[in-house]
Parts: C-alpha cells; sequence; structure tokens
C-alpha cells in the first residue's frame, strides 16, 4: 500500500440531535467540533439528524403504508371506460 494516502480512522463521538444520544465509534470523519466523553477523553463530534436511536425503522414505531388498497382505490375512481 502507498503511504500517506490513507485517511486518519481515529475515534469519534456520533451525536443524534433529535433525540440526544450519542455513541463512541471509529471513523475516518473529519470535524472540527469535539466534546468531551464519560472516559475523560476529549474526542471530534459528528453531529447527525437521526441515527438507530431514532429512526423509526429501529425503534418500532414505523408505519406501514396500504399500497395495495391505494391502488385499487385509485382504480376504481378512474376506472378505463
Amino acid at each position: 500500500m502507498k503511504p500517506d494516502i490513507h485517511p486518519n480512522y481515529r475515534q469519534v463521538v456520533f451525536q443524534d440531535l433529535s433525540s440526544d444520544f450519542a455513541f463512541l465509534t471509529r471513523s475516518t470523519i473529519s470535524s472540527k467540533d469535539t466534546v468531551k466523553w464519560e472516559d475523560g477523553n476529549e474526542y471530534p463530534l459528528v453531529k447527525v439528524d437521526i441515527s438507530s436511536h431514532s429512526h423509526p425503522f429501529y425503534t418500532g414505531k414505523q408505519k406501514s403504508l396500504d399500497t395495495g388498497g391505494r391502488v385499487d382505490k385509485f382504480r376504481r375512481r378512474y376506472a378505463q371506460k
């Protein structure tokens, strides 16, 4: 592998803004913000709008759409003559 072409892989804190949930993981993403974590160390902070903690699919609050019913309703309303 070529030296000095790979991004810096380090620990980063991701914070979900919608649920105030944060987790520490490793990433190559860069950030100007920093945060002091539970272990006393300071890590780069990346703010995200949605994560697995607030996404409806992972929280079990997902709404399923009745697409079959909608198609049938459309066909009845605009039946070809």
